[in-house]
């Protein structure tokens, strides 16, 4: 029986910087290592899923699922889903831990890698993982020109597609971010950069990092595996000391969390706005989501707030045999379940 945490690298950087070339070329030299993968991918094509699943990864010809399964999260930015997706999967590789040597989480482009590195302080996940690193991957050229991505236009444009994404920030805030939770920082495309570009991104990216993060080269994502598996950072330790141009309230340690689900019939749509963005105002909320049962409406009403700001819209019709009604998450600080229970005492229909 194996008792050691498994190691989980987190493979972060703006679309286009070059992660899934770098996944690939881990998987290629995987060397006997059994490796879990999970990609965030953005979307329904799942373009970074397909290019995978062409290396041999995921499902065999049969469907039987190989050692080293992809795991694919559609569901737009995982540090913005992982109470819906992310807890699930993990829980379901922990069943199979003895299968298991390393898991690698490549998140999507508008990630920010913070909140998803805290998730592993959780119990559920803490018990059998560990976060072996954070390895930020830069786009080399798109920094030298200030750009931080090679086609920002792309990723503005995604970032305005994804109903799921709770931060709208500049690109140098998601930059920075990306680079403040890095363990390990990889100039990629190092092969399209002069050597004045270069020094200049490594000057620029070293002004966001602590000494001992070390910052490494690459072309094509090509580096020894040494480099970048087995760093043993056990990043969820740490991360609540790193700073992020995100965080919700820096006097907290985040894993003070509250997590509450209350279950309610079909409610009155604006009744129930009004109602959470007073609870929001009286409480520590960082987080509501949920879904709700509208009367007359044969689809599902999908909720989620970040702080003061709500995002609502039908999602899907309800199945036939469905059990309707409304489920409400609220995560935050110092919570008082009665307290929100009787902020939605009148938002029924």
């Amino acid at each position: 029986m194996q008792t050691a945490k498994i190691p989980a690298t987190i493979v972060t950087g703006f679309l286009g910087s070059g992660k899934t070339t770098l996944l690939r070329h881990i998987l290629d030299n995987a060397g006997g290592r059994r490796i879990a993968v999970i990609v965030n991918e953005f979307g329904e094509l799942g373009i970074d899923g397909e290019i995978l699943k062409g290396c041999g990864i995921g499902c065999d010809d049969e469907g039987n699922e190989r050692e080293g399964a992809l795991y694919e999260l559609a569901n737009g930015c995982m540090c913005c889903t992982v109470q819906e997706e992310f807890f699930p999967v993990m829980r379901a590789l922990a069943e199979r831990r003895d299968q298991i040597d390393a898991v690698i989480i490549e998140t999507s482009g508008l990630a920010l890698p913070k909140p998803l590195v805290q998730a592993f302080q959780w119990p559920e996940i803490a018990n059998v993982f560990t976060v072996d690193a954070v390895v930020t991957v830069v786009d080399t050229p798109a920094a030298a020109s200030g750009q931080f991505a090679a086609n920002p236009q792309a990723v503005d444009e995604l970032r305005r597609a994804d109903p799921n994404l709770d931060h709208e920030s500049p690109l140098h805030e998601l930059f920075e971010d990306q680079l403040g939770a890095a363990d390990l920082v990889v100039l990629n495309k190092t092969d399209l950069a002069d050597a004045e570009a270069l020094a200049r991104v490594t000057a620029l990216v070293r002004e966001e990092l602590p000494p001992e993060v070390k910052i490494v080269q690459s072309s094509q994502g090509r580096l020894p595996l040494d480099v970048v598996l087995g760093l043993a950072k056990a990043a969820e330790t740490t991360i609540d000391q790193r700073v992020s141009h995100h965080d919700h309230d820096e006097d907290h340690d985040h894993d003070d969390f509250d997590s509450y689900v209350i279950d309610l019939p079909a409610v009155d749509r604006d009744r129930l706005l009004a109602a959470l963005e007073t609870l929001v105002e009286q409480h520590s909320i960082l987080r509501v989501k949920g879904f709700a049962e509208i009367p007359g409406k044969p689809m599902r009403w999908l909720l989620q707030g970040v702080g003061r700001r709500f995002d609502h819209h039908f999602d899907r019709a309800w199945r036939e045999g469905e059990q309707r009604g409304t489920r409400l998450v609220f995560i935050g600080q110092d919570l008082d379940e009665a307290a929100l229970r009787k902020g939605l005492e009148n938002v029924a229909a």
